[in-house]
């Protein structure tokens, strides 16, 4: 009979090995920011629940101690119960049994349902864990002294700090759990991806900046006023490559007797690798909505405005006066057609390829660069899996082009 008697005390050990071992799972998987959310909106379980997990090293070496200890009292007690059931072979029953009990019930179980529950069950372990380590507070001190002579002696050079792609990673989980929506995701990923964007990759190319020379005065403003329905056009004189500065319509419309040049408000100019989130507060700093993007030689590369800028957090920002135009026009299936002006990088977004080393920030740029000569009307070239038609010019360059994707063999796998 004294041999059963311990059938019970293994059972209680059972039962702690698994308590020990959800709560690891539990704590190591909680959201700290959800528990710190239910503190603050009064919660007491979740602020007890949140200093353990504040002290990550006191945690897990009392969870450690507490589980060595039942598992290898557990296993003791096994033996001596197998050796009064069985004469022979009473350690090779003891270790594949308690081998079975204890993957079962004391760590594949609980961690399972402590991983679906976290929270639900690192707040009812809380005050457990608070007692045993109070318990263990000897234990813990001698720990935490070998702990920081290992940490003397094998430093870690390991950088620690969340990297941007472990962010966007973690962004991408949230959307896929149902956290984010589509929208918030593609915002979030925006302000991380934010400060990465240099001017030069937003710009508008001095090919396609509306100005109006400082000579052909009032007329010719006005004209570009009505046609372009900008409240702001850059005045140069003789070429786009001297920018004198910038007029506003208000200005212009309400001072009918003043010249171009007693309107003139001064222009901001940057470089093409300025971070346009230093542009930003450039602009905010100076009350300006655009700055002029300058070469190495002084000359006018490009344009960029505020509303440039913020549409890389927001997306395309439309008003009542724009003409909304489709850059990417889906035809059929694997058929596009796409204008010139749209980014590079959007292309090769849009077919999931990767981008390659150009200097072209356009798609126009790419087909004159692919065909070696200004494009003209009916113009084909490959590239990859692209069959790419030159749809519409002018004198310099292409404006649109027609795309032909083929998919591979591996893509529409993927696809099925």
């Amino acid at each position: 009979m004294g041999s059963y008697s311990l059938i019970p005390v293994l059972v209680i050990l059972v039962i702690f090995s698994g308590f020990f071992s959800a709560t690891e799972t539990a704590f190591s998987t909680v959201n700290p920011s959800r528990l710190k959310a239910m503190a603050s909106d009064g919660s007491k379980r979740a602020a007890r629940t949140l200093e353990l997990v504040e002290a990550p090293d006191r945690l897990l070496s009392t969870i450690l101690i507490g589980n060595n200890i039942v598992n290898i009292t557990a296993a003791s007690l096994a033996t001596l119960l197998f050796a009064d059931l069985f004469a022979h072979h009473a350690i090779a029953w003891s270790t594949v049994i308690m081998t079975a009990v204890i993957l079962i019930f004391g760590e594949i179980t609980p961690k399972h349902l402590a991983k679906t529950f976290p929270e639900h069950y690192s707040m009812f372990s809380a005050s457990i864990l608070r007692f045993f380590r109070l318990l263990f507070s000897p234990l813990n001190f001698i720990f935490s002294l070998w702990l920081k002579l290992l940490s003397r002696i094998f430093t870690s050079v390991e950088d620690s700090r969340v990297t941007e792609d472990e962010v966007l990673d973690i962004v991408d989980e949230a959307m896929e759990a149902g956290t984010f929506d589509e929208q918030e995701s593609e915002l979030i990923r925006s302000a991380i991806e934010f400060d990465d964007l240099e001017v030069q990759d937003i710009l508008t190319p001095r090919v396609q900046i509306e100005a109006t020379a400082l000579e052909d005065g009032r007329p010719a403003a006005e004209k570009l006023f009505r046609s372009s329905r900008f409240s702001r056009l850059p005045v140069f004189e003789e070429t786009i490559d001297n920018v004198v500065g910038i007029i506003y319509e208000k200005d212009f419309f309400q001072n009918p007797g003043k010249s171009l040049k007693q309107l003139l408000k001064p222009a901001h100019f940057v470089a093409p690798n300025t971070k346009i989130s230093g542009l930003l507060r450039y602009l905010q700093q100076n009350k300006a909505h655009m700055a002029f993007v300058v070469d190495e030689f002084g000359g006018t590369q490009g344009l960029v405005t505020l509303e440039d800028i913020l549409e890389q957090l927001v997306g395309e920002i439309w008003d009542e006066h724009d003409e909304v135009i489709e850059e990417i026009k889906q035809l059929g299936e694997y058929s596009y057609r796409i204008l010139c002006s749209t980014d590079l990088a959007k292309l090769f977004e849009l077919f999931e390829m990767e981008e390659i080393e150009s200097d072209n920030a356009t798609v126009s740029g790419w087909v004159m660069e692919a065909l070696g000569r200004v494009p003209e009307v009916g113009d084909r070239f490959e590239y990859e899996n692209l069959s790419v038609e030159v749809l519409k010019t002018d004198e310099r360059h292409a404006i649109e082009i027609q795309v032909e994707y083929h998919p591979s063999e591996e893509s529409e796998e993927k696809d099925d």
